[in-house]
């Protein structure tokens, strides 16, 4: 899990100096309508932290295999109103969010990293693919954003 954590490490520096940089008009751009702006797509980032941060701690207590539940991604991004949000604020809370995940991710052992999950269509995986997967979920947004 070291590689894994350092990626997210680095991911997260890269991201907070480059998201700092964005005005807030940059942000709030939307190609077409119906699009994420840079903006709704970190929100989306920190949706999809606090489920996986709930996926990781409830895995340690839950029966196994832990079924993945998924989650309605555009109207949690509508909700939660990142359009009109305060993107340092946006920014802050996806920065500590993940720290958090980073120290969960940190304590986990052989044992806990084996533990079995059920994803949507009824496959077994374990902790460990759950913990990989929302690294290059978090990486491919976050280059939607800095490119």
């Amino acid at each position: 899990m070291e590689k894994i954590i350092s990626e997210l490490e680095r991911l997260l520096t890269i991201g907070f100096q480059q998201i700092s940089q964005f005005s807030d008009e940059e942000l709030s751009l939307k190609s077409t309508p119906e699009k994420w702006s840079k903006k709704e797509i970190l929100g989306h980032l920190i949706d999809s932290a606090i489920n996986n941060l709930k996926r990781f701690t409830e895995i340690q207590f839950e029966p196994k295999p832990y079924k993945v539940i998924g989650y309605n991604q555009d109207e949690l991004v509508k909700v939660n109103a990142y359009q009109e949000s305060d993107p340092k604020e946006l920014l802050s809370f996806w920065l500590s969010i993940n720290t958090r995940i980073i120290n969960i991710i940190n304590i986990q052992t052989q044992e806990t990293l084996n533990y079995e999950i059920e994803i949507s269509n009824g496959e077994i995986k374990d902790l460990r693919f759950l913990i990989e997967d929302y690294v290059s979920h978090l990486s491919y947004h976050l280059d939607q954003i800095i490119n």
